[in-house]
């Protein structure tokens, strides 16, 4: 048998491969340029990919592609002393989320997340940031009204959508950033409707949306978006024990945003009906063995007054002379300031409202008119 040298045999091969093709991609060709054996690897590796999107995921895409161009970054800085030189610098307090109201550079955010600023900044979706001005806030509900001087070309407002009609079940997204992570989208469902829960100022706010779409630090002011891309709500607070998120979170509903911003972009406040009467505390009339409201002042010519109503008021020898108990308003009964507020809430200036009242042991019912209060 005939021995061949090895690298004959390697001749063989290689002229063999050349009769059949080309089988090194990294070798230039007529008209080709050409391509190292390192960059013909790395090409194969890192081929981009044609994944195949569900209509669903299309969906999502373009809905977050559209309203992350509303959706804001705001920072909250507080001014300190230094105890020593006495001189006064800039503390990061806080962060949050938020999304432009309009082309004229409102922007809606939770009260909380610029609570005890003494500088705010805006940054938007191309990172070009400004100092934001406060407008005014609404505690009672948790939300800010900022304006920032920015060109209309950059403000993109946000879609405002209703939370009426939402269903148990259904789809939503938040956007926020959350840890600072800016612009980041989480998807979920509706979990639950009218929850309540309590604000900064303790007071109570009703019909708010419970989603398990994740909200964490960071989220608060952004907006709740339906499958469409419209708001339904802004992302407010979260349950949790560990103050991470849990499955969780609140949203104030869009319906009472639409009620309270245009008013604090108009009188910097929001303007609230009320009876023109001061109460005493709950704590008191409860140590008292009261149930109900009991007046203690009455602004001069408010409903109450015109009315009739009763406030305390001082006798002979010293003593004190309960006056009017508020039991019920609109057929509700009001066992605390909460109460009263609630009903309140569901009611505009000029609206007219029954209330029952409690004076010397007799039950009578007055109907008056609201006012605008202070």
């Amino acid at each position: 048998m005939k021995i061949f040298p090895h690298w004959s045999i390697h001749i063989a091969l290689f002229v063999g491969l050349l009769i059949l093709g080309n089988p090194f991609p990294f070798i230039q060709k007529e008209g080709k340029h050409p391509l190292g054996v390192k960059e013909a690897l790395a090409a194969v590796r890192h081929k981009p990919a044609s994944p195949q999107l569900s209509p669903d995921e299309l969906a999502t895409i373009k809905v977050f592609e559209k309203a992350s161009q509303s959706v804001v970054y705001i920072t909250n800085t507080a001014m300190r002393r230094d105890f020593w030189s006495m001189n006064t610098f800039e503390v990061p307090q806080g962060s949050g989320s938020g999304f432009i109201w309009n082309h004229q550079g409102y922007i809606v955010t939770n009260f909380h997340v610029v609570y005890g600023a003494d500088a705010v900044q805006v940054i938007l979706e191309d990172q070009s940031s400004y100092d934001a001005r406060i407008v005014g806030v609404d505690q009672d509900h948790d939300l800010a009204v900022l304006h920032i001087r920015a060109p209309r070309k950059k403000l993109s407002p946000i879609t405002i959508g209703s939370a009426k009609n939402l269903r148990v079940g259904q789809r939503v997204l938040a956007i926020g950033n959350p840890f600072g992570l800016d612009h980041t989208l989480t998807t979920g469902v509706v979990s639950a409707l009218g929850r309540t829960i309590k604000s900064i100022n303790d007071r109570t706010i009703e019909g708010v949306i419970q989603t398990d779409a994740a909200i964490n630090p960071g989220n608060s002011g952004g907006p709740l978006l339906d499958s469409t891309g419209r708001v339904i709500g802004v992302n407010t607070q979260i349950m949790s024990p560990s103050g991470a998120f849990s499955g969780i979170g609140f949203a104030v509903p869009i319906d009472m945003i639409n009620r309270v911003v245009p008013q604090i972009i108009k009188y910097g406040k929001v303007i609230r009906p009320g009876l023109g009467i001061s109460l005493i505390a709950d704590s008191i009339a409860a140590r008292w063995g009261i149930n109900g409201l009991v007046i203690a002042r009455i602004q001069p010519g408010s409903p109450a007054s015109r009315a009739g109503l009763q406030s305390i008021r001082e006798i002979r020898g010293g003593r004190i002379r309960l006056g009017d108990i508020i039991t019920k308003m609109d057929g509700e009964s009001v066992r605390e300031f909460d109460d009263l507020a609630r009903i309140l809430d569901h009611h505009k200036v000029g609206d007219r409202v029954t209330i029952e009242i409690q004076r010397n042991n007799r039950r009578k019912t007055i109907s008056l008119t609201l006012q605008a209060i202070k």
